[in-house]
């Protein structure tokens, strides 16, 4: 089976965000870059197995019934889904070769529309991730995957106080592999019945009958801080921009694109009520639902009336810990990936390909953790960080 099997697997949001940019600005050109966070790691033997995998990834189209199956979601719209009826991957946007400056590293850039690129960003990740696990270290070793996966689900099933505790799949572009991937969730479904709410990735979804999950990630805002009409009003169109796309559908919102000192500036009282909820991905958990929960109740909204959703490098303890933390003062959901897709026993790769520039200007994401802060540009940083007043980090 090919690595990526169908212009489906991939997360839902990509669609979601998808749809806001035809629809909203379907003229906008952008660029991402790929960086892998896992200290001495060789990626250059797998080169040649990596562009195959692209040129595969390109030859896809969507089939009928996968078509059908999005006309299905309520909030994709059938202009939408039309356009994807039409739409395919197109390697003349990506540039993929060995990374001069980087002892064992590749360089692998998008560069084009923003509405022709937005949706490599998951399929190229999980194919970097697949074949170097595979090539690494050969076939899955299930037998300690599935022992793995059952520690994990009997921790949370066999916990007394913790029946509303809800856990997403988030584990596509980090995968072990698309196969694996396809054969864990019928058994996490098993395991934790109503505790497993869904997963991100549309394929299976379909496929499984599981609920897709997702809305926005960090490049829809990181594209408004070049969209205009203000960089220091970026956060707020992007908001307001997803608001007239949705309706008040999809109303989880990403809180670290800048940081969340900034988010909290930008997202007033009438954000808090249009929104459903917020969701956590970088920085302090613990510290980030206090601040939220403070900040709803500062603007005279009652938390428990919202969801957080913590998706940052979860596994399952720390699943209960933030369970135990929140209970009762606002819902919560948690979106677990690599911990779920990838853990046989081999450390997984912490691969990401984010936006650094759209329009020709360069975009940021400034996280709230050290190492996840992505730009190519260190003066626009510095601009960014005087605009929103974030401090740099001290060492």
């Amino acid at each position: 089976m090919a690595i990526v099997p169908s212009l489906l697997d991939t997360d839902l949001y990509k669609f979601t965000m998808m749809q806001a940019v035809l629809h909203q600005h379907p003229g906008a050109q952008v660029e991402y870059l790929f960086r892998c966070r896992s200290p001495d790691v060789d990626l250059l033997p797998y080169l040649e197995e990596i562009s195959a995998g692209i040129d595969a990834l390109c030859a896809l189209r969507m089939q009928p019934e996968e078509l059908d199956y999005l006309r299905g979601l309520r909030f994709l719209k059938p202009d939408f889904v039309d356009f994807l009826g039409l739409f395919h991957f197109d390697r003349k946007y990506v540039q993929l070769r060995a990374n001069p400056a980087e002892n064992g590293g590749i360089e692998l850039r998008l560069k084009g529309p923003w509405l022709h690129t937005i949706l490599f960003e998951v399929p190229l990740l999980a194919i970097v991730s697949e074949v170097y696990m595979r090539g690494t270290y050969g076939p899955p070793d299930r037998d300690e995957g599935l022992r793995r996966m059952y520690a994990k689900t009997a921790q949370l099933r066999g916990a007394v106080g913790f029946e509303d505790c809800v856990i997403t799949d988030f584990g596509t572009r980090r995968r072990w592999s698309h196969a694996w991937q396809g054969e864990l969730l019928p058994h996490l479904r098993a395991e934790l019945g109503e505790h497993f709410v869904g997963t991100s990735n549309v394929y299976f979804a379909m496929r499984q009958g599981l609920v897709p999950q997702g809305t926005m990630a960090h490049e829809w805002l990181q594209a408004f801080q070049a969209l205009g009409p203000r960089l220091r009003d970026s956060q707020v169109v992007a908001f307001d921009t997803w608001a007239r796309e949705y309706r008040g559908d999809l109303g989880i919102a990403l809180t670290d694109t800048i940081g969340l000192d900034a988010f909290l500036h930008d997202f007033d009282l009438y954000f808090c009520k249009l929104f459903d909820g917020m969701r956590h991905d970088s920085g302090d958990p613990f510290e980030w639902g206090e601040r939220i929960i403070a900040h709803l109740q500062a603007n005279r909204v009652d938390p428990r009336t919202k969801t957080l959703v913590f998706s940052d490098g979860l596994d399952m303890g720390r699943v209960m810990s933030l369970y135990e933390r929140f209970r009762g003062r606002c819902r919560m959901s948690f979106g677990v990936g690599t911990n779920l897709t990838n853990d046989l026993g081999p450390r997984a790769l912490q691969i990401v390909l984010k936006m650094v520039r759209c329009n020709g200007q360069p975009v940021a994401k400034l996280s709230d953790s050290p190492g996840k802060t992505m730009v190519d540009d260190p003066g626009y940083l510095a601009y960014l960080r005087q605009v929103f007043e974030v401090a740099p980090p001290t060492t």
